[in-house]
């Protein structure tokens, strides 16, 4: 079993990692779970994808079983994955919700057994629904990814509120369901910088601790493969929010529709994608390939550090 730690303690190339401060505040840019805190140095953290859903785009049903599930925790762990992120219902495009209960009965064993295997790493519990987030909480999960922002389920930031824990706001066009039917934007950027504005109003005037929120432009959720690449020029934008930038672009389709890929051939153009976030202030990247990813940010940080 990898030995605990907190991220404090992690000092590659010899020397502590330079802090990241808010703009807001000029404090260290971090957050705090009930296992660790974690601060943002100059690299950004690596959240493996561990999906437990049969229809995933990327890798459904795979990991349905203890054994692969087992197999595939074990990797990231030994990679040197910074957290991990849990989820039991696909959000892929047109995809149908599945029951609370189905959920649950998905996301519980592997959250403990991640919990289990690591005494500290933050889990991320990737749900919609309130009652699932507070179950996976409950379980060993520390952080809740919601792709609606909160906006799907009313209990959902009293969930957050009530065991203090950190909540990555993702913006989405429509649905999983729609959120393809012909994307429109005026200037991407603005309109998710100002949605993202909005949402964090909404959860800090309901009583969440701004400290606690990490945004996500959403990549592939309502884009077209063009504003996706926009997004990604312009990420530095989204560094006005104040949050930690979390950037899930990972196997998505606009890389297979770039350089004509299948869905399991693009961990090596995400790991490109990592390091070209690295340079644009992401603090976390959310890929299905930890070790390919972990290669190329720790590679941008010895750079970045050099005399």
């Amino acid at each position: 079993m990898p030995p605990a730690r907190t991220f404090q303690q992690i000092e590659p190339f010899g020397g502590p990692p330079a802090q990241r401060a808010c703009p807001f505040s000029g404090h260290p840019l971090q957050i705090t779970t009930k296992h660790t805190t974690i601060v943002f140095g100059p690299r950004p953290l690596v959240m493996g994808i561990l999906n437990l859903t049969p229809d995933s785009f990327s890798d459904g049903g795979r990991f349905t079983q203890e054994e692969p599930l087992s197999a595939q925790i074990k990797i990231m762990l030994d990679s040197g994955a910074d957290l991990i992120d849990v989820g039991g219902e696909s959000t892929r495009p047109y995809a149908e919700p599945v029951s609370e209960q189905e959920e649950l009965h998905r996301v519980l064993p592997a959250i403990a057994c991640i919990r289990a295997r690591h005494g500290s790493i933050p889990i991320s519990i990737d749900t919609t629904k309130a009652e699932v987030a507070r179950q996976g909480l409950e379980a060993g999960a520390d952080i809740i990814n919601d792709v609606s922002g909160l906006r799907f389920d009313p209990d959902m930031v009293r969930v957050a509120i009530d065991y203090m824990a950190p909540v990555i706001l993702m913006h989405m066009r429509k649905t999983p369901k729609d959120m393809q039917d012909e994307p429109v934007y005026d200037d991407v950027v603005k309109e998710i910088t100002d949605f993202l504005n909005k949402r964090i109003s909404w959860a800090t005037g309901q009583g969440l601790d701004r400290k606690q929120i990490i945004v996500d432009p959403g990549l592939g959720f309502g884009k077209t493969a063009a504003h996706n690449l926009t997004i990604l020029k312009h990420l530095r934008a989204f560094k006005s929010l104040g949050c930690p930038l979390l950037v899930g672009h990972s196997r998505k389709a606009f890389i297979g529709k770039i350089l004509n890929l299948e869905t399991r051939e693009r961990d090596l153009a995400t790991a490109l994608i990592s390091a070209y976030c690295a340079t644009q202030g992401a603090d976390i990247v959310r890929v299905h390939d930890v070790p390919t990813t972990m290669q190329a940010v720790r590679l941008h940080e010895a750079i970045v550090q050099a005399l």
